[in-house]
């Protein structure tokens, strides 16, 4: 038996949003494995991870009374309600300071047909304001229908928001008198949420989320788990739902002892060219391990293909000497060719395994004496901890992004079957050229060959 027991954590998750996954929810859930670890030999770390908030119809308060009766610890996180969320992305505010001052919570799930109802309808209706029910969508023509004879006016504005929060929300609007029939009509299924009152008449003027300009596209990015978040935050910005399906993960390179002596060896080259930030951080990794003094880099310049690569290196504190506009190999060589004479030159060109050798050949056919040092290999990712690709496989998507030729292959080779419709969007030239030898028609292709320029072309292309 532990000397002593773990601690429960009732975490509120919110409604589906990642933005409103609160810090304290994050901090949490990210630090799970070091709690684990921390607490096995005293007892266990337990994360509830519940939708919206733990004591708003949650069944939280069950689970905490069942803690203390057990003796064991517990926290409560709460969490962003999709009561008042739901409603504020559907553009109603649950609260109205010309229209009223106090709003109700209530549960659809009961029978409204039971002798003895939990939920006093004359009260509800007498008390008027706005009026927020979590589910029982597939009750919402007996809740209606008790409502209307309970007295409620059947002009009452009502909307229900199904999956609100995220980029799958849909929004219904209509009055007591109709919005059953309408929902019906729409086949409109749970989760939802339904709000009653004059609140709902604003979202005319206040309907901010459903007009963002990727609102209700599915769009995959397959970079790695570790770089998707850039691309993926900007997409969900702009109100498309994000499936993060890494095809790729970034390995060590295959003889790391000999990348290890290239990167020692640093202060004896004259140039460093870094060909993207996995290059950077493999290589400072590597070099800060070695040396306590970024000076230790000699006086070799640096040279940097990609604003994000030259970014990754300013972060090091480091001047880059040489950073072209286009973000291709082609770029930097014409860069190199207007410093003239290169010859005799030590270049140190940190890259990944199997990338082109473009660069190497052609500084080389200047006469620089080029060493290449594999910094990085990208394998196959194998995993699917997130069961992304079940959700692919049963949703389909619109749109595939491809920000290396890697991802393209290694997108192919997992064999997936291939949604109706989806298009491919390409960061570059030479992603594209590996897309359509593969057979893929690429439909987008980022003029300025970045994230920014990626998600540019995006908008562009959806015509936003």
């Amino acid at each position: 038996m532990p000397a002593k027991p773990g601690k429960c954590f009732l975490v509120g998750a919110g409604p589906g949003d990642l933005g409103l996954v609160t810090l304290r929810a994050k901090q949490l859930v990210e630090q799970i494995n070091a709690l684990l670890v921390e607490k096995a030999r005293q007892g266990k770390a337990v994360v509830r991870l519940k939708g919206g908030d733990p004591f708003v119809f949650g069944r939280g308060a069950e689970e905490a009374k069942a803690l203390t009766a057990a003796g064991i610890q517990f926290e409560i996180v709460p969490g962003i309600t999709s009561a008042i969320a739901a409603a504020a992305y559907a553009g109603i505010p649950v609260t109205n300071r010309e229209q009223n001052s106090h709003v109700t919570f209530f549960t659809g799930h009961e029978d409204v047909t039971k002798t003895e109802n939990a939920i006093d309808y004359d009260a509800l209706i007498k008390l008027g304001g706005t009026q927020v029910m979590l589910m029982g969508v597939e009750r919402l023509d007996a809740i209606t229908h008790e409502m209307l004879a309970r007295g409620s006016r059947s002009d009452l504005p009502v909307a229900l928001v199904r999956w609100g929060t995220t980029a799958r929300q849909k929004t219904i609007v209509g009055t007591l008198a109709n919005i059953a029939e309408r929902v019906r009509a729409s086949g409109f299924e749970a989760p939802a949420i339904a709000i009653f009152g004059d609140v709902v008449s604003l979202r005319n003027e206040l309907t901010w989320f459903e007009d963002r300009p990727l609102f209700g596209k599915r769009i995959v990015v397959t970079r790695t788990r570790r770089q998707a978040g850039a691309l993926s935050s900007e997409l969900r910005t702009l109100g498309a739902g994000v499936i993060e399906l890494p095809t790729i993960r970034i390995a060590p390179p295959t003889n790391l002892r000999e990348f290890g002596e290239l990167v020692q060896d640093a202060h004896s080259y004259d140039w460093i060219v870094f060909t993207s930030p996995n290059g950077v951080e493999a290589f400072f990794e590597i070099f800060f391990k070695l040396y306590d003094d970024a000076r230790e880099i000699g006086g070799a310049k640096i040279a940097a293909i990609g604003p994000a690569t030259a970014q990754r290196v300013k972060d090091f504190h480091l001047y880059v000497d040489i950073q072209p506009e286009e973000f291709v190999a082609e770029a930097i060589l014409r860069e190199f060719e207007k410093l003239g004479e290169i010859e005799n030159l030590k270049v140190l060109i940190a890259r990944a395994e199997r990338a082109r050798d473009l660069l190497p050949k052609g500084l080389a056919g200047m006469g620089a004496i080029v060493d290449e040092a594999f910094a990085y290999r990208t394998v196959p990712e194998t995993a699917d901890v997130t069961g992304a690709r079940r959700r692919f496989v049963e949703e389909g998507a619109d749109l595939i992004t491809f920000t290396s030729s890697s991802t393209v292959e290694n997108f192919l080779d997992l064999k997936l079957p291939w949604p109706a419709g989806m298009k491919v969007a390409s960061i570059g030239p030479i992603t594209s050229a590996t897309a359509r030898e593969r057979g893929l028609t690429v439909d987008v292709e980022a003029k300025q060959h970045d994230i920014p320029g990626l998600v540019s072309a995006i908008r562009q292309f959806f015509g936003s």
